[in-house]
């Protein structure tokens, strides 16, 4: 083949020339089927198996880009443009008829049609048609002619844009509306809330904020969902700690379920919070708080989610009740992800009080940013629409179209537990005559949720006023109440910092439970995070600890040095720098540095400089937009709390800056061992992973660099697969093909597209995000912050990328013994979360 390199005035140009081969470049290396940039069509979806999506209706410039979705009592939807008007739809022989609603009213993020009315969360809007203050509406048709002409602005709710109030839903006996919020909204005023209003950044240590200045200022309690009636009066508080919920939905049995997000910008550091699938109960708390101060999971006072997704971007959420579909979708929770343009079907399975979850890819497509999602009872068909931040707009049909029955299902019946806890929920007002016996009771139970519940109900009593004294006879109490109450008591009863700290300290460390330990050591937390002086008995109680350090569980270790730094313990440093100094991923190390950073005793010149010695070595570890500016800012904190003479005995090294390094040096550095295939790795049998060396294992999990993208064992990346459980899913054959033959199977989650410009640039990556006319593209997964913004009117061509993100040749610089070691642990791994 030859290239005519004249262009049409005659010169020879090389611009011309290389635009030519990057053009056969581009074709050799895709998906037979490419197509320009555009609105999805059918042939560009992954379905899941007796689906399909058609576009229904292409929204014109002229009519924004939407991003709300509701039904009507006549099976219309209603949509709304993020800056501008509200649109009714009918749909007629499968096609869309739009009209304006002649509103002074729109922008809005959450509608809802219930109570002979449409209700509107509008973000505000100030100029332009349609303006109007934020918060909540309700729109009327009082003359009968079916066009509403009556709005009534119920209450404001102030805001920031995307972070501000979200959905509105009908409450499961239909006499409420439930309201969701960012945690950049504040709480309107309220009447009620079902766990005390006490809540606080309860930060054993200082938290950073955000140095890129998100969220900064912003506290406790963070995004909330919140009940009223239907005149948009007496809020009540039911749930908070939320990032940025967009949506809410009740199953059939009328639990809350929702789908809240993360913050990008902290990819790969400690405190990074997946998007996650959580049911909120009553008195929820899920933790979030700005910057560094995020929750983990494990902490008692709070609720864990029920299931972690991994990076996006969380919009519109239904149950599918009502959905003309096979019996499992019609029983799924279906959420959304705008960045990733997926829609997930998750299947709930109950799971004690509350549930465990599933997810599978349910609707996919490159580009699709999907905004929100409903269930027409009408048709029994999911719509959904794309759009948002300008971006080009539409909205779609899924319909089944397989043979498996869709006759009605039958929803799973509460369990026992789930009764017994919406008991419990019932007590979550301070005038609740509950039982406290059976309360106390409860806190005992092997359930989380069970003790949860009763634990905020107890909360929501005076502990000096209430008829009986539930903080009196603790001592006499199993060691899982006792827990509980003393958890409770460090909440509402701060000035009992005495009773408290005295019942923990007779605990057995050494006698109680992992999950024990870290409730332990959570609550001698909030005791000196909620007093104004810590005593010196509690400082003493806490220093006693210090003989249980290290305990060989990660995060036991990691909240055990917080808190004997918190108490000044004048060994920690010494104890913990050894083992800075040998961790291999960065979460750990990041960890460990912010903890070493906040203590003010027991450093040593050479403790110093080893200190930031290892910082130094650690520096080129990758991660979101903020991780560079937190590892600054961590380094300078420590640096502050050196002595003037300390600060000079060190002053070369702390001149020093890291050199930018290849992420995956480390692993080229060894010498070549073989170019392994399938076939040369592949054990005759499960023998060959007996007797392995299961650390050996471990460690060359880090040097394949395999922590970048993956995690195991709540340790590592977040933007490939989480591989704790793979040694179980998988075959030795299909593992190894999975990592020596990267590019054989490629999942649509983890698939890169291929765009080719206008100017012969050939750009590969995940579309992460969208700003009106430009997709995000995030070119190399190992590198999160790293972002190329591309015009989409300037895209040629696009198709599907035949290479996987994950490279080639990971294990050729291990020996046969090594990747031994590592599979074993894999599989090691995945026994450990089956027990």
């Amino acid at each position: 083949m030859t290239f005519n390199i004249t262009n049409q005035f005659g010169f020879n140009t090389l611009k011309t020339c290389r635009r030519q081969l990057a053009c056969l470049v581009f074709l050799l290396t895709c998906l037979p089927a490419f197509a320009p940039a555009q609105v999805a069509t059918a042939d560009k979806f992954t379905m899941a198996n007796g689906f399909e999506a058609s576009l229904v209706y292409k929204v014109p410039k002229g009519q924004g880009s939407w991003v709300s979705l509701t039904t009507d009592s006549k099976g219309r939807l209603i949509a709304c443009d993020q800056y501008g008007a509200i649109y009714r739809i009918t749909m007629t022989d499968g096609k869309a008829d739009v009209v304006a609603l002649d509103l002074n009213l729109g922008a809005a993020q959450g509608l809802l049609c219930a109570f002979d009315s449409l209700y509107v969360m509008s973000t505000g809007i100030k100029n332009g048609k349609y303006k109007c203050e934020p918060g909540l509406y309700r729109v009327q048709d009082t003359d009968g002619d079916d066009n509403y002409n009556k709005v009534e602005h119920l209450q404001k709710i102030q805001g920031r844009g995307e972070h501000g109030a979200h959905a509105i839903v009908l409450s499961p006996d239909k006499k409420s509306l439930f309201i969701c919020a960012g945690n950049m909204t504040g709480l309107p005023p309220l009447a009620g809330s079902k766990q005390p209003s006490v809540w606080q950044e309860d930060q054993v240590i200082k938290s950073f904020p955000d140095p890129r200045g998100h969220a900064t200022g912003l506290r406790a309690p963070g995004g909330w969902i919140c009940k009223c009636d239907p005149e948009g009066k007496n809020f009540e508080l039911f749930a908070n700690g939320f990032r940025n919920a967009y949506d809410i939905a009740f199953d059939p049995n009328g639990e809350l379920f929702t789908y809240d997000s993360d913050m990008e910008w902290d990819i790969g550091l400690p405190w990074y919070r997946s998007t996650r699938v959580c049911h909120a109960v009553s008195g929820a708390e899920f933790g979030w708080r700005t910057g560094s101060g995020k929750w983990p999971a494990y902490y008692a006072d709070s609720v864990a989610p029920i299931l972690d997704v991994g990076p996006g971007s969380p919009t519109g959420v239904t149950f599918g009740t009502g959905a003309k579909f096979p019996a499992k979708y019609q029983n799924a929770f279906f959420i959304s992800d705008w960045s990733y343009g997926a829609i997930y079907a998750v299947s709930l399975k109950p799971n004690g009080a509350s549930f465990t979850a599933t997810k599978e890819r349910f609707c996919a497509a490159p580009a699709l940013p999907v905004t929100d999602i409903v269930v027409n009872s009408t048709d029994g068909n999911i719509y959904f629409t794309i759009g948002g931040r300008r971006a080009e707009s539409a909205l779609y049909c899924v319909k089944y179209i397989g043979d498996d029955s869709t006759a009605p299902a039958n929803y799973p019946a509460p369990t026992k537990l789930a009764i017994e806890r919406k008991k419990l929920e019932a007590d979550h007002t301070p005038d609740a005559d509950i039982d406290f016996e059976s309360t106390v009771q409860a806190l005992n139970s092997d359930d989380r949720s069970i003790r949860y519940a009763a634990r905020i109900a107890l909360e929501n009593q005076s502990v000096k006023n209430s008829s009986a004294n539930w903080a009196d006879g603790i001592n006499a109490l199993p060691t899982q109440t006792k827990l509980e109450i003393a958890t409770a008591l460090a909440r509402v009863a701060p000035t009992m910092q005495t009773k408290t700290v005295a019942t923990l300290s007779r605990l057995d460390f050494a006698a109680l439970s992992n999950p024990q330990k870290l409730h332990l050591i959570r609550t001698y937390g909030l005791v000196i995070c909620r007093v104004d002086a810590i005593e010196a008995a509690t400082k003493e109680a806490i220093q006693k600890l210090e003989a249980n350090f290290p305990t060989g569980d990660q995060f036991i270790d990691y909240e055990l040095s917080r808190l004997l730094v918190a108490a000044d313990s004048p060994t920690i440093v010494a104890k913990l720098m050894p083992i800075f100094k040998k961790q291999t991923t960065q979460e750990p190390q990041v960890a460990t540095a912010w903890t070493l950073s906040e203590a003010k005793v027991g450093w040593t010149l050479d403790l110093h400089r080893d200190f930031f010695q290892t910082m130094l070595d650690n520096a080129n570890s990758r991660g979101g937009n903020s991780f560079a500016g937190y590892v600054t800012n961590i380094r300078e904190n420590a640096i502050s709390k050196l002595s003037d003479e300390n600060a000079k005995q060190l002053s070369g090294l702390l001149a020093r800056r890291p050199e930018k390094a290849d992420p995956y040096a480390e692993l080229k550095a060894r010498p070549m061992v073989k170019a392994w295939t399938v076939a040369d790795l592949l054990p005759a049998d499960e023998s060959a992973y007996k007797g392995r060396d299961l650390e050996n294992g471990k460690k060359m999990f880090a040097v394949a660099t395999c922590y970048k993208c993956h995690r195991i064992k709540r340790d590592g990346g977040v933007v490939g697969p989480d591989l704790t459980t793979a040694g179980r899913r998988f075959g030795s054959k299909d593992l190894l093909e999975a990592i020596v033959e990267p590019s054989k199977a490629i999942s649509d989650q983890y698939e890169a597209q291929k765009f080719l410009m206008e100017d012969g640039r050939v750009i590969v990556g995940r579309v992460v995000n969208l700003f009106g006319s430009k997709y995000a593209v995030q070119p190399d997964m190992a590198d999160p912050s790293t972002i190329i913004r591309i015009e989409v009117d300037a895209i040629e061509e696009s198709a599907a990328s035949k290479v996987s993100p994950m490279p080639n040749g990971l294990l050729d610089t291990l020996t046969k013994e090594e990747i031994l070691d590592l599979l074993a642990y894999m599989r090691s791994t995945a026994e450990e979360q089956k027990k």
